[in-house]
């Protein structure tokens, strides 16, 4: 299962793993599906880190999500350059629509490495468009109220497509 982020920069297209992330890949098709990512932004960019993107709009105002999910980390996916992976707070099981897309290998977040024991769900991987993720990594960042690493000027996704099931 494929979905295209159609971002200001050019595409993202992620090839999703539902067999080893089942729930996670199923919530986030289903925030694909009801539109959610349409009109947000990458509002997290950290060049050596990750691009964090699914939860705001272009003026910063958070999205309503659906509720939470189990947290699949340990599934045998690393955080590794070009896996995505769901964001979520310091509760191991509060992720939602947010996730980001790793531009380093952060084996640190996988649950065998993680300080809480639990680490970060990876769900798919950039199957075209590491070029686009590689300029977004790139962008000028500050600060937006007491968010920290916000693009100076936005990386909007357009919208986001299912592309195959």
């Amino acid at each position: 299962m494929k979905v295209v982020l159609n971002t200001t920069y050019g595409k993202i297209t992620l090839q999703l793993d539902a067999e080893k992330a089942p729930l996670t890949t199923e919530n986030f098709v289903q925030y694909v599906k009801d539109g959610h990512f349409d009109g947000t932004i990458f509002h997290r960019v950290i060049s050596n880190f990750m691009i964090q993107g699914g939860g705001f709009t272009e003026d910063m105002q958070q999205k309503p999500t659906r509720d939470p999910i189990q947290n699949e980390a340990g599934n045998g996916l690393s955080n590794k350059v070009g896996t995505v992976a769901m964001a979520r707070t310091p509760d191991p099981h509060s992720a939602s629509a947010q996730f980001f897309i790793n531009v380093a290998d952060n084996h640190f977040l996988d649950k065998e490495r993680s300080q809480d024991g639990w680490g970060y769900a990876v769900f798919g991987e950039v199957a075209e468009g590491m070029d686009v993720v590689e300029k977004i990594r790139g962008v000028a960042t500050g600060n937006a109220g007491f968010h920290q690493d916000v693009p100076v000027e936005p990386v909007l996704i357009e919208s986001a497509e299912l592309v195959g099931e």
